[in-house]
């Protein structure tokens, strides 16, 4: 099992065997690859095993200070782990700078202690994994169907297995491997696009896990979702004293679709007692686009309203 002792100075190469974890539900990786940089430290899981969805890489960040031995840290979920760290394995060779802002944010005392968890995307079936399956119209359609097999070469969903992926492997293999707070007050998830909807419909239908979404450039209008799925939101948004939510979008690309979707999901926070500034924040950034651009230069704002002490 992997050890729990990351204060490490060097790059070095440390074998995983197989992790079991309650339910029978395990999660198994050939190696870990574990980097000390300028703001903490790196664990690369490469490859790791599921029952419920393909194998994928999960990637780690520990802060500057985190200890086995320090107050529990809490954890923040994020998708297309791919572009959250590294600008080499990024879509546009960019990436959003997330462990620069996270140091930089906890060595000014303006958020909780937390690590990071991110989660590659599967490339081809990424749309379909982020997709989530309700209303019943999006995902029994025959149209809708056809429409995603041409899409993605897929006509399923797996939103609900990259969910249960998450919430009953892959979340007790944080929490046994690292020095985790696991109240939803210390959960979190995020994501940009579909990473953004995935994220809302996480923290939706597993309220009492993630106490905090954040989402970027929300991919509102998915053919055959769209209003469909916001219309959900009226009877599955969580209590608002104990869930906060963030949504922002550009004005250019396709965030230039977003704003009407957003201000109709704006109003059902508010009918639902989501209080604006205090439950929930909606921005809107003008000049703006679809792009990790975009979301490296105001990454900090959703990181410091989730988070925040």
């Amino acid at each position: 099992m992997l050890s729990k002792s990351h204060s490490i100075g060097w790059i070095l190469v440390l074998l995983i065997t197989t992790l079991g974890f309650s339910q029978s539900n395990e999660v198994s990786s050939s190696e870990a690859l574990v980097t000390k940089t300028n703001h903490g430290t790196l664990i690369k899981h490469p490859n790791l095993s599921s029952q419920y969805i393909d194998a994928r890489t999960i990637e780690v960040f520990l802060p500057t200070g985190y200890s086995d031995t320090s107050t529990p840290y809490g954890v923040l979920y994020v998708h297309d782990g791919q572009n959250v760290f590294n600008a080499k394995t990024a879509d546009v060779r960019l990436d959003w700078g997330l462990d620069e802002v996270l140091d930089s944010l906890l060595q000014a005392n303006v958020i909780k202690n937390t690590l990071v968890v991110a989660i590659w995307n599967n490339g081809a079936k990424r749309f379909s994994e982020y997709m989530p399956k309700a209303p019943v119209v999006a995902t029994e359609n025959p149209e809708a169907r056809k429409a995603l097999l041409q899409k993605t070469g897929y006509d399923k969903l797996y939103s609900d297995e990259y969910l249960k992926f998450i919430i009953t492997e892959l979340k007790p293999f944080i929490d046994s491997t690292y020095n985790t707070a696991t109240a939803p007050k210390h959960t979190a998830i995020m994501g940009a696009s579909m990473g953004g909807l995935i994220s809302l419909h996480a923290l939706t239908t597993y309220p009492h896990i993630f106490g905090a979404a954040a989402c970027l450039s929300t991919h509102w209008p998915v053919p055959f979702l769209g209003n469909a799925y916001i219309n959900t939101l009226t009877n599955t948004l969580p209590d608002p004293t104990t869930h906060t939510l963030y949504f922002d979008y550009g004005t250019l690309s396709l965030d230039a679709q977003y704003e009407p979707y957003q201000l109709r999901v704006n109003e059902i926070l508010k009918i639902n007692g989501y209080k604006e500034g205090v439950d929930f924040i909606s921005k809107k950034f003008e000049g703006a686009s679809h792009n990790i651009q975009s979301w490296n230069a105001r990454i900090h704002i959703p990181i410091e309203f989730i988070l925040k002490k």
